[in-house]
């Protein structure tokens, strides 16, 4: 497969996975605790939420034009870089196009959200013990994070060939 349309595709498959699964909460929950479904008694919650900051909150009291910095346009001027590096850079192996793509498109999908509706859905609860439990995130965030635990285990497994000046 050529290699900007694999690119383009994963890049869009994270964006559409992530906003059809927003919209299946938007049209089938009720915000809040109210609304909670236990997915796995205990361990696995879908409690629908719209957060106004960005990772877990962090800026939502933040004023207006604070907000459009921060969560706008610094957020979109980087992955506008990002697609242009990955472009670009035709010696990034597989593992580590795949961990950028899906860190463009989640990435694309919450500034989206932010653009479109002021805000992010979210809606994952995962609590492993009272003191082990994660904040409430969706599906772009999975995959930001799945492609940052990508690009770690890449850059730690993956061998740099070295070159030797003579």
């Amino acid at each position: 497969m050529n290699r900007n349309l694999f690119i383009t595709l994963l890049i869009v498959f994270n964006i559409a996975i992530d906003q059809i699964s927003k919209a299946i909460v938007r049209s089938n929950m009720i915000e809040g605790a109210a609304g909670e479904i236990d997915v796995i008694k205990g361990y696995f919650q879908l409690i629908w939420v719209e957060n106004k900051g960005a990772f877990l909150g962090m800026g939502s009291d933040m004023n207006p034009t604070l907000k459009l910095i921060f969560l706008l346009i610094l957020p979109t001027v980087v992955l506008g870089y990002v697609i242009y590096y990955i472009i670009k850079t035709k010696e990034l192996d597989r593992t580590s196009l795949i961990a950028f793509c899906c860190i463009v498109g989640g990435g694309i999908a919450n500034v989206f959200d932010r653009i479109v509706y002021g805000q992010v859905t979210d809606f994952f609860f995962i609590r492993i013990t009272d003191s082990i439990k994660t904040g409430i995130f969706n599906v772009a965030d999975l995959s930001v994070t799945t492609g940052m635990i990508m690009l770690l285990f890449s850059g730690v497994f993956t061998k740099k060939k070295k070159t030797t000046v003579a």
